[in-house]
């Protein structure tokens, strides 16, 4: 397996997912904003699909008892358990000092910073599960579309 045969897929899983946040966003909040394409946080979790993918593609490429697939595997769940963790919470208490920088009097030293923080760069479970199965799909089709070049 060359480098870029694995890298292709996670790439475009990564862009599927993106792309993807257009229209769950619509759905949830019927607003159409492109900005959605570009950003961290939302359904479906690119992070997830981007190291679900690459993970799969290896694990079909090289087996599953393959080192790579292991250290592939490792790392997945790694930048998996750090959407749903640190970055999800991260996300929670950004909503909360937004809510509370908001509340305070107009005079207050910390409006003029005009300082307002990222409150979506987290994931819930579900949309990690939903980018984790989006990559596996990715790296099915490729793997499949792969081989039929062979």
């Amino acid at each position: 397996m060359g480098a870029i045969s694995a890298l292709l897929p996670a790439l475009l899983a990564c862009v599927i997912a993106q792309s993807l946040k257009i229209f769950t966003h619509w759905q949830e909040e019927k607003k159409c904003e492109l900005k959605k394409a570009f950003s961290s946080g939302g359904m479906p979790s690119s992070h997830s699909a981007t190291v679900m993918c690459l993970t799969g593609y290896i694990g079909l490429d090289q087996g599953l008892t393959s080192e790579s697939f292991a250290i592939s595997l490792i790392f997945s769940l790694i930048v998996m358990y750090d959407a749903t963790g640190v970055r999800l919470q991260a996300g929670r208490q950004a909503q909360v000092l937004n809510t509370i920088i908001t509340d305070l009097p107009l005079t207050h030293p910390v409006h003029d910073c005009k300082i307002v923080l990222r409150d979506s760069i987290g994931h819930t479970p579900l949309q990690v599960v939903a980018g984790a199965a989006l990559g596996l799909l990715v790296a099915g089709f490729s793997h499949l579309i792969a081989v039929g070049l062979h």
